[in-house]
């Protein structure tokens, strides 16, 4: 490593506080093989410290969109739109951003494209597209959160950090096979799922189920009021409570929308006992954040891994009538509750009118004992 030459480049300042701990990095990075051109380009970006993890997460020579267009035997129109629809920005002319394994995918994409309708196809892609980009920016949250910031803390220097940086990206390498085999058993009980919600269903893209939504009041004051590492602390706790309990009584998180969970269940009753074990560990923790909700059944549009329709829109209307710690149902939930445990009451509250809907709804409060069998 030429010291003289790095220093000539701007790389490296003999005369800077941080000298020692800048050569220290270099001569790592020259060690992993990484050229003086690569070091160049990764300072233009403010990326040195993250050149060599960089360079391990998508390796190999990178190519422009005319490139991947001529090895690809597509468009470069077609790669752009299936960027867009993959939620990936659009690479500009003549940059060589992506790789040769992206070239194997869009073939892939428009093999998919020609045994499914065009625009089924793009609304998919879009699903794994937001899939994966939240699946990346949660690990880069535990990054952060968990190996970064506690290293910042400690003071650690560039090295450090480039170092673990490495280490996390090699470690994603574990990540494929995990979420294959994590797939496939989503997959299996997804198709279970649908099976037995499509019984009663008036076509084959609707299913018939519970919808339930809860949330926490007071969560927006609280989240003002607390440090930033308690409001994380307090997302976490919410996230993952709301995913276990919604999965130990059978149901399924659709998704979380701030402080708000929706979920699905085949069965009224067991969206009743999802609705009263949220309602129970949430309401026992602080007293100024409290949950309520809603909860309706009928049928429903299953559509890119989401629901839609009026059982959805009723369901988070009805929650919004809530008032702390109470969970409100509809007639069709009631009366569909076969099989409900002795304890679990439905109390009259009363003919409602809600927005969107022309005539009152009748509406009954869920009681019980909150949380039972929850574990």
């Amino acid at each position: 490593m030429d010291l003289t030459e790095l220093e000539a480049l701007g790389l490296y300042d003999p005369a800077a506080p941080n000298a020692a701990e800048r050569r220290k990095l270099l001569e790592w990075l020259a060690g992993r093989g990484i050229t003086v051109t690569q070091l160049v380009e990764a300072r233009e970006r403010d990326r040195l410290q993250a050149v060599a993890s960089d360079l391990i997460l998508r390796p190999g020579d990178r190519l422009t969109v005319d490139e991947v267009a001529e090895r690809s035997r597509l468009t470069v129109d077609e790669i752009q739109e299936l960027s867009l629809v993959a939620g990936l920005p659009i690479a500009k002319a003549g940059v060589p951003v992506h790789t040769l394994a992206d070239v194997e995918v869009f073939q892939l994409f428009k093999e998919a494209a020609e045994l499914f309708p065009e625009q089924s196809m793009h609304q998919f892609t879009r699903v794994i597209g937001s899939a994966l980009a939240r699946i990346a920016e949660a690990a880069v949250s535990l990054f952060l959160s968990e190996i970064e910031t506690p290293l910042m803390e400690a003071q650690g220097d560039e090295l450090a950090l480039a170092q673990a940086q490495v280490e996390a990206v090699e470690a994603l390498n574990l990540l494929p096979r995990c979420m294959d085999t994590l797939f496939r058993a989503h997959m299996e009980a997804a198709i279970d799922h649908n099976r037995a919600a499509r019984a009663g269903a008036s076509s084959r893209v609707t299913v018939v189920l519970a919808v339930g939504f809860v949330d926490l009041v007071g969560f927006t004051p609280f989240s003002q009021r607390v440090t930033v590492g308690e409001l994380g602390t307090a997302i976490d706790e919410f996230e993952g409570a709301a995913h276990d309990l919604v999965a130990a009584h059978g149901g399924r998180v659709v998704k979380l929308i701030g402080d708000e969970v929706m979920f699905v269940a085949l069965e009224p009753v067991a969206a009743c006992e999802i609705g009263m074990a949220l309602l129970g560990h949430f309401g026992a923790a602080d007293s100024s954040v409290t949950p309520r909700g809603g909860i309706a059944a009928g049928e429903v549009l299953m559509r890119g891994g989401d629901y839609y329709g009026p059982v959805v829109n009723l369901a988070s209307r009805v929650a919004d009538l809530a008032v702390p710690r109470e969970i409100l149902v509809t007639t069709e939930v009631r009366e569909r509750a076969i099989g409900a445990p002795d304890s679990m009451t439905f109390q009259p509250a009363g003919r409602r009118m809600l927005k969107g809907f022309d005539d009152p709804v009748e509406l009954f409060a869920l009681g019980g004992q909150p949380g039972a069998g929850a574990g």
